[in-house]
């Protein structure tokens, strides 16, 4: 494949293999990673039961909302990068890049979660597998057993997804299947042994406690835009691609409000506040078993490889659209010869979440802090360009047009973009969710660099479908101009 993407030929060397349950499968799965086994606990100390629930619903109707903007744009332009590409045409290349640049902050951050999150669980199964200590960091001590489980981990999770997408995507079918088992086994549990006094208090701490768990939404639910940056690689017909997004945040929200009530309905709140893990606690006291708490955490697993294999796919395939724009090194364009696979995209987040696990379990939390307001950038740049394209090129082929032809689309648009705005505001300074020093810093520095490669790039590339064209020619001209 030549460096240089001539729409609509854009992106030949990906192989269409994916169909709609994979779709389905990787957009579900990478929203359903291992958050809910180690944040359910806290959510419900933060907020109470109800008021558990009521935020993930508040935040599944918002994240519904941004997906039915994506699905339409998705289906009008079903090309690998997403935002990327929808940035370009209706905003330009600085744009295009600052909202390319934060989903794949996103991406990167729960990628390196899901490494980190390896070697916790494991732990909570084998107590014995920390051994050889190397150093410690906000008082963890990292051992060298405990770390190499989660580089391993991401070093398979890589050679997968090199292999070809469709063999990642085989995977993701069938550890989505085990963890719909796991969660059935949870509401049988509930409904059986649970009891309505554990679920109390069913508020707690107000709007403040509303807030702290409605600020992780956006790494919760982060996953169903990566059905866009595969988009290339599905044989699905453009309505229905755009479908599959709202589907599979509906299934995410479902099931995180699952979690919540069954783990509560397991325990008392003060129980649950002194376990280690309290949905895995909460699961075996359900059923009275040590060993079923190891089958609940086998789910967590199972939720961790499904988020980490779909978000390393969004991730790869994102940095492969900047490379190919030249807004990043070329190096990042490059496909396998034989597997159609970004390789080198892969093997830099790979990288990266190879090296995470020595950083210990604090990453664990600063992590999802740092990652979600980048999240929320992109999703409000994305809402805004819906907008700006409904207005500026009516007559776009949309096979998948939300609200109509008229004023219907262009107003969940703006709703988009109010919601969007709203989350943006949780992570102020000040805000009863603000974030810790730590994680302001790692947001800082991934920006600074960001900055740093959007001042390479052309001025004057003005938005259009033939921007990234323009965008190129102009890169490379530049170049050879040196």
């Amino acid at each position: 494949m030549t460096h240089e993407r001539h729409l609509p030929e854009h992106g030949a060397g990906f192989k269409k293999v994916l169909g709609r349950l994979d779709a389905i499968a990787l957009g579900v799965g990478a929203m359903i990673g291992f958050g809910w086994v180690v944040l359910t606990g806290g959510w419900l100390n933060d907020a109470g039961t109800m008021g558990a629930v009521l935020a993930m619903v508040a935040g599944g109707a918002i994240m519904a909302v941004v997906g039915l903007v994506y699905g339409e744009l998705v289906a009008a332009m079903p090309a690998a990068g997403g935002e990327h590409n929808y940035l370009l045409r209706g905003m330009g290349a600085r744009w295009a890049f600052i909202g390319s640049w934060a989903i794949t902050v996103g991406y990167i951050t729960i990628v390196a979660f899901e490494a980190v999150a390896v070697p916790r669980t494991v732990e909570y199964i084998f107590p014995k597998l920390s051994h050889v200590p190397l150093w410690t960091i906000a008082g963890f001590e990292v051992n060298l057993t405990w770390a190499l489980v989660g580089a391993l981990s991401a070093v398979v999770i890589t050679w997968i997804n090199l292999r070809g997408v469709k063999q990642a995507s085989t995977v993701q079918v069938f550890v989505i299947i085990f963890l719909a088992i796991v969660g059935l086994m949870m509401v049988f549990g509930a409904f059986t042994r649970g009891s309505e006094q554990n679920m109390e208090p069913f508020f707690h701490n107000g709007v403040s406690g509303f807030s702290l768990v409605l600020v992780v939404v956006p790494f919760l639910f982060v996953g169903f835009d990566v059905i866009p940056q595969v988009s290339e690689e599905m044989h699905l017909p453009p309505k229905k691609l755009g479908g599959t997004i709202v589907t599979s945040v509906l299934i995410a929200t479902a099931w995180y409000v699952m979690v919540i009530l069954t783990t509560s309905s397991a325990m008392s709140a003060h129980d649950l506040a002194n376990a280690d893990i309290a949905v895995a606690d909460a699961f075996g006291n359900l059923f009275t078993s040590g060993a079923m708490a190891n089958v609940l955490l086998a789910g967590g697993l199972a939720g961790i490889l499904t988020s980490w294999n779909s978000l390393l796919m969004g991730a790869s395939r994102l940095l492969w659209a900047l490379g190919n724009s030249r807004m990043l090194p070329r190096w990042f364009a490059k496909l396998h010869p034989k597997y159609g696979t970004p390789s080198n995209a892969l093997l830099f987040v790979g990288a990266l979440s190879f090296i995470a696990p020595f950083f210990g379990t604090e990453m664990l939390s600063w992590l999802v802090d740092s990652g979600s307001p980048s999240i929320v950038v992109a999703y409000l740049l994305v809402s805004i360009v819906f907008v700006i394209l409904r207005r500026r090129e009516p007559e776009m082929e949309r096979p998948y047009r939300i609200g109509g032809k008229h004023h219907g689309g262009v107003v969940i648009g703006v709703l988009s973009v109010v919601l969007c705005l709203g989350l943006a505001v949780l992570y102020l300074p000040g805000m009863p969710a603000g974030l810790g020093t730590a994680p302001y810093v790692i947001f800082a520095l991934w920006w600074v660099l960001g900055l740093i490669f959007m001042l390479r790039i052309p001025r004057g590339i003005a938005p259009g479908a033939d921007a990234e064209e323009r965008l190129v020619a102009a890169s490379e001209s530049r170049t050879r101009s040196r």
